[in-house]
């Protein structure tokens, strides 16, 4: 009897990369500027390794576009081809070594429960990749899912294509111009969000890492309106000017209201900022 196809997100090569590459931005908002995360991703991820490469079949059938069911299978069948062509022995050992100093450096559960856009496309390929012994229907079954994903939006792909080129002509630089255009990314990224205060910065971390938490990000985000509702109307009860005082409470009571819904948006997000924003500048001027 043929095996049932099973799919290990922690094998995923395309989701281990994808959550290593979330993992350099919050480590790069903690303002680390030479974060752990970036080491591993040039150590386990760049051309020569059998992960590198293994990557690049992901991105193929991630990124690329079609059109014909024809031309969607041919694609498929080159790429498995090439995949055959890879030492699964190093490939398990890249893997484990690269969860094991993940494991070592990040909260694993922290770091794998984060929502993967387009999951159900890296499961079946690493589903195909991984295929050993299985039910044919299985195998036609997700065969399909990758050839319909291949079909897909053309004006989507084709913006993909051009991110994809950039990256490819980035790794095509020798490693001075690439140090010197992280560099720059870095301290662009670090310009950018200098005017942050610790609370804000901190938001923006835990907004990133959560996005697809709802339960706990709903649950930071109702702790920090109470913090900042109970900042607010210390502020308030200093304010000698009597319409800035009235200003002030009438913030504070459309904060609470605006912060009741279940979901957290990215307005709610902006909002919150901007809570912060307004008890720094009250605080400012009181002092």
């Amino acid at each position: 009897m043929s095996a049932k196809l099973k799919h290990h997100k922690l094998k995923n090569t395309g989701i281990l990369f994808e959550l290593l590459s979330r993992q350099i931005t919050a480590d790069l908002l903690s303002e680390n500027s030479n974060p752990f995360s970036v080491k591993l991703l040039k150590k386990y991820f760049n051309k020569g390794t059998q992960l590198g490469k293994e990557l690049r079949l992901y991105n193929i059938l991630m990124k690329e576009s079609c059109g014909s069911e024809i031309k969607s299978n041919y694609l498929l069948d080159n790429v498995l081809t090439t995949r055959e062509s890879l030492s699964n022995k190093s490939l398990r050992r890249q893997k484990y070594n690269l969860i094991k100093e993940i494991k070592d450096n990040y909260p694993l559960t922290d770091f794998f429960k984060s929502k993967i856009k387009n999951y159900k496309i890296y499961a079946s390929i690493y589903q195909l990749f991984e295929n050993a012994n299985t039910d044919p229907k299985d195998v036609m079954d997700i065969r399909y899912t990758i050839i319909e994903h291949l079909q897909s939006d053309g004006k989507k792909v084709n913006k993909k294509k051009i991110d994809s080129k950039l990256v490819e002509q980035y790794k095509k630089q020798n490693e001075d111009v690439r140090l010197l255009s992280y560099k720059i990314l870095v301290d662009n990224f670090n310009s950018k969000y200098k005017n942050l205060n610790a609370p804000q910065k901190k938001l923006l971390r835990e907004f990133i890492n959560n996005i697809s938490n709802t339960n706990k990000i709903k649950e930071y985000f109702d702790s920090e309106v109470v913090k900042l509702t109970k900042q607010l109307k210390s502020y308030s009860n200093k304010i000698e000017d009597k319409v800035t005082k009235i200003k002030v409470n009438e913030s504070i009571n459309l904060m609470n209201t605006k912060f009741s819904d279940k979901q957290v948006t990215d307005e709610h997000f902006l909002s919150l900022m901007r809570y912060y924003e307004l008890a720094k500048e009250i605080k400012k001027c009181l002092n």
